[in-house]
């Protein structure tokens, strides 16, 4: 048996069950392996660098930094997926298709394989939730005070963005 029999193996097992798993449509397994592999490096790196720096991880948050985090993900997430200003971080990705809400787009997913994958990620405010979450709570523990001010700041904006929704409807009432 040589070294690559049981990669080959594995490969077609791994077909097989993409295969199977996919019914007629296209799903790109393959790229979302490859990015649950690039999320799980990064989150790996989080962890050694913590270690190396010796900044262990908190016992637990405050309700106030739970919160903030919440607010901040939630903002942080919608800007990466929805936001024209980042739409250029989606554009190798997506296909604009129009507007889909006050200050946010609707893009197409385009593309195969990891390309999609990605596409899939970026339009998804649900699924970046976890990545930027990652982020901010490896954050909190190599750079807690910039983390701090890069939450609230986020908490700020979201809590303006509501306000401006909320003083157009108010306008709209007395109209």
């Amino acid at each position: 048996m040589t070294a690559t029999q049981p990669i080959a193996r594995i490969r077609s097992w791994a077909q097989r069950q993409g295969t199977e798993y996919r019914n007629g449509s296209e799903r790109p397994l393959g790229g979302y392996v490859s990015l649950l592999g690039v999320y799980a490096t990064g989150t790996a790196a989080a962890v050694a660098a913590a270690r190396g720096l010796g900044r262990p991880a908190p016992q637990r948050l405050s309700p106030w930094d739970v919160l903030q985090l919440a607010i901040a993900t939630h903002k942080v997430s919608r800007m990466i997926a929805k936001d024209p200003v980042t739409s250029p971080l989606r554009a190798p990705f997506t296909r604009y298709e129009g507007v889909s809400a006050p200050s946010e787009l609707h893009e197409e997913v385009r593309g195969h394989g990891l390309k999609h994958s990605a596409g899939e990620l970026l339009t998804c405010p649900m699924c970046l939730a976890q990545w930027v979450a990652t982020a901010f709570c490896a954050g909190l523990v190599l750079a807690p005070v910039p983390t701090r001010l890069a939450m609230a700041t986020f908490t700020a904006v979201t809590g303006a963005d509501f306000l401006q929704h909320l003083y157009v409807r108010l306008q709209q009432a007395t109209e």
